[in-house]
């Protein structure tokens, strides 16, 4: 028995919810978001909660999948999802320009990267960026993405983490012994 597949999702008014077969559209003051279902997979709207229903037991894996990527949707049209990254290292920086955000992450050349349809990003102080939008998926990419162009240097803690994250740093090289001949 799924105890995360059989939890009800309350929708909150100002959500309108359409059910189609294969799909659920949620819609809300942060934007719209479809969510294809698994096959087997239904869900049914009784006033304002939404239930998971599956089929047959071959589905019960994906069951609490299937509730918990609406349940996010209904999340992110709502409220929306964010994650905010850290800049450390001497030079390092942001700042948004256009549909660009311009990093300089100590490579010989400032890094542009595109801000994707649906997503915003905001930095302040130049070392603290955040983002966000209504897709809890591709925010969590974008952050990644982020993180990817300078990961932080496992010695001097140098690059992009998100906010929080706990590193561990490596201990330098030992001091070296000399022989005198």
């Amino acid at each position: 028995m799924s105890r995360i597949g059989n939890k009800i999702i309350s929708v909150p008014s100002g959500v309108k919810v359409q059910i189609h077969d294969g799909s659920v559209d949620v819609q809300g003051p942060k934007g719209k978001l479809s969510i294809r279902l698994p096959q087997g997979i239904s869900f049914e709207q009784k006033d304002s909660t939404l239930t998971a229903k599956r089929s047959t037991e071959e589905q019960r894996a994906l069951h609490g999948l299937a509730r918990a990527l609406v349940a996010n949707a209904v999340t992110g049209v709502t409220q929306g999802f964010k994650r905010e990254l850290d800049i450390v290292g001497v030079g390092y920086r942001a700042e948004v320009k256009g549909k660009n955000v311009v990093l300089a992450l100590g490579y010989s050349h400032p890094i542009e990267f595109p801000i994707p349809e649906g997503i915003q990003i905001a930095v302040e102080k130049q070392t603290h960026m955040t983002v966000s939008g209504a897709d809890k998926n591709q925010v969590g990419q974008i952050a990644a993405n982020l993180r990817a162009l300078r990961p932080p240097d496992p010695y001097k803690q140098k690059g992009v983490r998100i906010s929080g994250e706990r590193l561990k740093k490596k201990a330098g090289k030992a001091g070296a012994k000399t022989t005198a001949a």
